[in-house]
Parts: C-alpha cells; sequence; structure tokens
C-alpha cells in the first residue's frame, strides 16, 4: 500500500509503498478514503506532541472495512466506517460507564501510537472502528463524514459539559481554528449568542457565516472590557478556551458572569491564576474537556444526518499534497479543516 511515513519529529512526509496490514484475531482492516488534516496531528509532525516513529499519522478517517480478523463482531466487509480516535481498552469501569476518554487501560491515541489514516489501508483493533450511519453519504461527501468524530463532536461534547442553555452568551477564544470554527456552529445550534474571539481577522467572515453575532480580535481591543460591554457589564455566561494560553484564560475568568463556566480545552494547557474570592462569591465553575464518547460521536452523527449542521472542510487533496497541506496548518492558514484524499 502507498502511505504517507514520517521518520521523526519536524521531519517531511515519505511516501513509500508498505506491505497492506493484515488483520488479526480482534482486527479489523479498513481502504481509508479521506484522512482529515488539522492541528492534532501538525503537532505531532512538528515535535510538540509525542508520537513513536516512525509513524503513519492520521485520525479522522472515513473508510471501508475490507477484512476483519477471528473473533470479529459487528462489522462486515463493505461496512462504512470511521475510527474512535482513543485506543481505550473497553472493558475497565470508565469504559463500561460510556465515559472512554478516561480508560485506565489506554493504548494511546490512533495515529501517534499506533499507524493511522495517512494511507491506502489502517489495521485497528476491530472495537475502535465506528460504523457509519445509513443516514451519512459518505461516498458522496467523505472527507466531510470523516471530520465528524473529532473537529464536530468535540465542540457538541462542549455544549453538554458547560451545560449550555439558549438564550446564554458563549465566548470562544481560538473561533477562527478548526475545531473553534466548529464550535462556533454548534453553539449556534444550541441557540447561544456566540462572541467569536480570534487573532485571525481574515477568518472573521467565516466565523460570521459558521453564527458567530460578534467577533473580537483581542490584538485590537481589550477583550474583557468588549466582553463586559456587550453583557451590559454583567459578564459572558460561558468561556470557551481552546487557546489555552494564560493570557486568555485569565481574560476569560475575568469576563465570566454570576454562575459562568469556562471550558479549557488543548491548546497550550499554560497555568493561570484565579480569584477563589471571585469563584466563590459568584458560584463559577471552571471545566476541562477531553475527547468525546462514542455516545456524543453518534449523537453528533445524528444531528449532521438531519441536516441541522454541516462539517467545514474547505481544501481537500490528493497524497502527494500532504505536506503543502500541512504548510498550511502550521501557519493558520486553513478555514475550518482541510484533508487527503487516500483512495480513488
Amino acid at each position: 500500500m502507498k502511505a504517507l511515513l514520517l521518520q521523526g519529529p519536524n521531519t517531511a512526509f515519505e511516501l513509500v509503498e508498505m506491505p497492506d496490514p493484515i488483520a488479526g484475531p480482534g482486527e479489523a482492516v479498513a481502504r481509508v478514503i479521506t484522512c482529515g488534516s488539522g492541528l492534532t496531528i501538525q503537532h505531532i509532525k512538528a515535535g510538540r506532541r509525542a508520537a513513536k516513529f516512525p509513524r503513519i499519522i492520521g485520525h479522522e478517517i472515513t473508510a471501508e472495512i475490507v477484512a476483519v480478523g477471528p473473533a470479529v463482531t459487528g462489522l462486515a466487509v463493505g461496512d462504512g466506517v470511521t475510527a474512535y480516535y482513543y485506543l481505550n481498552c473497553g472493558y475497565c469501569g470508565w469504559c463500561l460507564a460510556n465515559l472512554e476518554p478516561l480508560c485506565v487501560n489506554t493504548g494511546g491515541n490512533v495515529g501517534s501510537d499506533c499507524d493511522g489514516g495517512y494511507a491506502e489501508y489502517i489495521k485497528l483493533p476491530a472495537h475502535i472502528f465506528i460504523k457509519l450511519p445509513e443516514g451519512l453519504d459518505y461516498k458522496a461527501h467523505p472527507a466531510e463524514i470523516g471530520i465528524i468524530t473529532d473537529a464536530v463532536a468535540t465542540p457538541y461534547k462542549v455544549l453538554r459539559r458547560a451545560r449550555i442553555k439558549p438564550g446564554e452568551t458563549i465566548a470562544i477564544f481560538g473561533a477562527g481554528g478548526g475545531v473553534g470554527i466548529h464550535q462556533v456552529m454548534m453553539a449556534k445550534w444550541a441557540r447561544a449568542r456566540v462572541i467569536a474571539i480570534d487573532v485571525a481577522v481574515e477568518k472573521f467572515d467565516a466565523c460570521r457565516k459558521a453564527g458567530a453575532d460578534v467577533v473580537l480580535d483581542p490584538g485590537s481591543c481589550d477583550v474583557v472590557a468588549a466582553m463586559l460591554d456587550l453583557t451590559s457589564g454583567a459578564g459572558v455566561d460561558v468561556v470557551i478556551d481552546y487557546v489555552s494560553a494564560t493570557s486568555t484564560l485569565e481574560a476569560g475568568v475575568k469576563a465570566l458572569g454570576r454562575h459562568g463556566r469556562l471550558v479549557t480545552l488543548g491548546g497550550a494547557g499554560q497555568p493561570f491564576r484565579v480569584s477563589a474570592r471571585e469563584m466563590l462569591a459568584k458560584e463559577q465553575d471552571l471545566l476541562g474537556s477531553r475527547y468525546v464518547t462514542r455516545n456524543e460521536i453518534l449523537e453528533t452523527f445524528a444531528i449532521v444526518a438531519r441536516g441541522e449542521v454541516w462539517p467545514l472542510v474547505t481544501d481537500v487533496r490528493p497524497l502527494r499534497q500532504a505536506e503543502a497541506i500541512h504548510e498550511q496548518l502550521e501557519r493558520g492558514e486553513v478555514t475550518g479543516r482541510a484533508a487527503l484524499r487516500i483512495a480513488g
């Protein structure tokens, strides 16, 4: 099979021929149609996120099962599938409670601890594959369907984690990013008032099209003062921070109103200071939100299948142009998601 191989961090992709994977007991092999290209895997390529090299990266796949190993049930050749990002065990207490991101026996992640979707075929433990529902036409829209498991499902989880209600005011730091712009979309789907915050002013039009009521550039205004002004001094109900730098987290906390919730996801993950007195007085919540559960993926599939939201993919290219896509990701020039077309 053809595959894009990374020999180490901060190296160029090598387009190589590798043996086709063979499904062993409890495993399945799928033919990859498309694979999403986002910052998570660019961080691996750039050496900012740990991985075991040499490695085939990528996890936002649309694929079809071509082989199943012994003792595999629930999958058949020809099934349209995607992949769960975490290599969860499936049998610990957290997995059985449908809280797979907290699995105590995790094997890591698809595309960093095992080979991922930047190849013609992918082999995974069979339970890591997720069958695509009939309501999603993955053959007509493989790139869009493949990114749902991360770029759309993650924001959907945040709506639940932050208990977002219709009419609330939601501020999103990093709103122009690949997941951030889908958070704008999902917050508007939840009938919230959305404030999009980003330094990439060239992405403001896309944020507005995704549903932002207001856009703010922290490089040209005092965002805390602006958020307080936009809420008549009451403060916002929820801050969602995809940047998670000290400056954005502290700004977010200062802009929270009574019973406000701040959610941090990924990004820089830097420490920040918060007033315990203010948290107490206003009964505020500081929350972390990891990757999604399988149930949340299935619920997001249903939302997309009903046509209530649609993933934003703005650039789909063949394998040989992966390097150019990742250069654009590194420069922050991709709006929504990009993807590689693997098959065909």
